[in-house]
């Protein structure tokens, strides 16, 4: 899993819930459950996400990146 959705505006990051599946809001992102797949971020910013929101989809890799590694 490398893809968390984070708001913009509130700096919370939407993410299924790792019991049930059911997408919630969480603020830190030790929390937030990760997702495999584009498509899938799309469908949850579709389906749960307010325009208000400004939705962005984060790369887990993209994070951190050592340059004496690269």
């Amino acid at each position: 899993m490398r893809y968390v959705i984070q708001s913009a505006f509130t700096g919370a990051f939407l993410a299924p819930n790792p019991d049930d599946g059911q997408p919630e809001w969480v603020m830190l992102l030790r929390d937030a459950c990760a997702v495999d797949d584009l498509e899938t971020c799309a469908q949850l910013i579709e389906d749960h996400c307010d325009s208000y929101h400004k939705a962005v989809v984060v790369d887990l890799r993209c994070l951190y990146k050592n340059p004496q590694v690269e």
